[in-house]
């Protein structure tokens, strides 16, 4: 282990300064040109062969070595988000609107860190499958892992388990975090839009009044995660927009709200979507209105298969001191697109903290913040730690583990 981290460290300031240029260059969506142009670059030259184009700017470095069966899939994200940067630094965004907040560009570098030092020492014997992924902030253009698995990544690619990572300020800068089962939650949208008969605000008798009927569901909605979600399972539904009329003597034909919806089970997402529509709808009735609900389903939840999660905590135990490793660390009810992949294929989400408030300023402000930078620290161990992965998965002859 000691001589795959100092090969990282003997080039880090390399990596570091990619890391800064990705950051003054970001990009959205299904719009990450640049960056899928430099990454494929490196790799084609440290002899990977890559094949671009899957799931839009998504592309897949493949090395092989020895005549081993097994195939590891590690896969980074590469897109940015639509925010303009207030963090100040010297390698601060040259692009008003657009900002690396969520240190994306963090998680390609550190994969294109271990892509060499694995391309240099090809200590391994099977097939190493670098997936480089666009799109994972989810928007009107969908999810990009969606789209690279409906690109065939898998069938192209196959896989005897896939790895993600993802910065976590908060969590002490390098600590490793794992979790067994059901780690991230799924995030659905419902739209509803309540439908009545408007009016002069002095004669409310001849209207139905949407704005009222539309109240009543939001407080109605409050029971389902306290009367029909069971306490031992986890859920949130809120209302984070209420929209109606435009004067405050006119009652309007209708109201619309708009909910993020979020849990961990499948079977608790159905009975989220179940319960909205059925309050929506016996509410409005109740008010002799109308409600509409358009549901539309977004991530899913993050699953972390158990023998693969073990096995990314033993590769752990190589790479950071025993004090820098949480076994099982909290579930978070934010989402992740890496969730698809996970639904193909067996694999583990691990977190790497991104440093305290209190003792680096520079990374302890919150993910999609203006103030937000990825630590620069995590390159060498995010990195190692892919090396150690990569290479005890494809040497191991259980496959079992």
């Amino acid at each position: 282990m000691k001589e795959i981290h100092e090969l990282i460290e003997a080039e880090l300031s390399t990596f570091v300064q990619l890391r800064h240029d990705i950051h003054q260059h970001p990009e959205l969506a299904f719009a990450e040109n640049r960056t899928s142009d430099k990454v494929a670059a490196l790799l084609e030259q440290w002899g990977y062969k890559v094949e671009r184009g899957i799931g839009g700017t998504g592309l897949v470095a493949q090395l092989q070595a020895g005549n081993g069966d097994r195939r590891i899939g590690i896969r980074a994200d590469m897109d940015a988000l639509p925010i303009t940067e207030e963090s100040g630094v010297a390698h601060t965004s040259q692009h008003t609107g657009k900002m690396h907040a969520c240190g994306h560009d963090g998680h390609t570098v550190m994969l294109l860190a271990a892509a060499k030092v694995l391309a240099s020492r090809k200590s391994f014997n099977g097939t190493l499958n670098l997936i480089f992924q666009p799109a994972e902030e989810y928007g009107k253009s969908g999810s990009g892992a969606m789209r690279m698995i409906a690109d065939g990544l898998f069938e192209k690619y196959p896989c005897d388990a896939v790895y993600g990572m993802h910065n976590m300020p908060g969590y002490p800068q390098g600590q490793l975090h794992f979790y067994d089962g059901w780690m991230m939650a799924s995030s659905d949208v419902a739209t509803i839009t309540v439908k009545g008969v408007g009016g002069h605000g002095a004669k409310p008798h001849n209207t139905h009044d949407p704005i009222v009927a539309a109240s009543s569901i939001v407080m109605a909605l409050q029971t389902i995660v306290s009367r029909n979600v069971s306490p031992l399972d986890s859920a949130v539904v809120t209302v984070g927009m209420f929209h109606a009329g435009v004067a405050n003597n006119v009652i309007p034909e209708q109201a619309e709200l708009k909910l993020t919806v979020r849990c961990f089970k499948p079977e608790v997402r159905k009975l989220l979507q179940q319960r909205i529509v059925a309050i929506a709808q016996a509410q409005a009735q109740s008010f002799n209105v109308v409600a509409e609900v358009d549901y539309q389903h977004g991530y899913a939840p993050v699953f972390n298969t158990s023998k693969e999660t073990q096995f990314a905590r033993q590769v752990a135990r190589e790479v950071v001191a025993e004090e820098n490793i949480v076994d099982q660390t909290e579930p978070m009810a934010g989402s992740e697109d890496f969730a698809f992949m996970l639904e193909k294929c067996p694999g583990s989400y691990l977190f790497i903290g991104n440093g305290l408030k209190e003792v680096d300023a520079a990374s302890g402000f919150d993910l999609h913040n203006p103030y937000y930078d990825f630590n620069d620290k995590n390159i060498a161990i995010g990195a190692t730690y892919w090396v150690a992965l990569a290479e005890r998965f494809l040497n191991k002859s259980d496959l079992n583990f």
